[in-house]
């Protein structure tokens, strides 16, 4: 599976925990829970491919770590602001693109070079 589309995958699946651990750390968002999974799984996914993309760049696991985790933390600021629930969103935001950021550079493959012709 290339970069973008695991980071894509993984990024979806992991957005669904994301905004599901809005139950544990703000329980008065409860009412809301089906609109923050699904913004939070839309946040995943766009993070997903953007860490995917880079990935594919990058060849370095620190660095695609660390690209992952300030990816998920940059896009998950303005949702922080402007519900106020900044360690809430900002936190679960960065450990996505930091898992995302990890399985890519680990698990994602690069693209085939295309063959010459003779």
């Amino acid at each position: 599976m290339t970069k973008p589309v695991l980071g894509l995958f993984l990024g979806g699946i992991v957005g669904v925990f994301d905004g599901l651990s809005a139950l544990l750390s703000a329980p008065e968002t409860a009412p809301q829970i089906a609109g923050i999974v699904a913004g939070s799984t839309v946040k995943g996914l766009i993070t997903g491919v953007l860490v995917g993309v880079l990935a594919r760049r990058l060849k370095s696991l620190p660095l695609g770590i660390v690209t992952g985790g300030l990816i998920g933390l940059v896009i998950a600021l303005p949702v922080a602001l402007a519900n106020k629930y900044y360690w809430q969103i900002m936190l679960p935001g960065t450990v996505l693109g930091l898992i995302v950021g990890y399985a890519t550079q680990r698990y994602g493959s690069s693209p085939r070079p295309a063959a010459e012709k003779a």
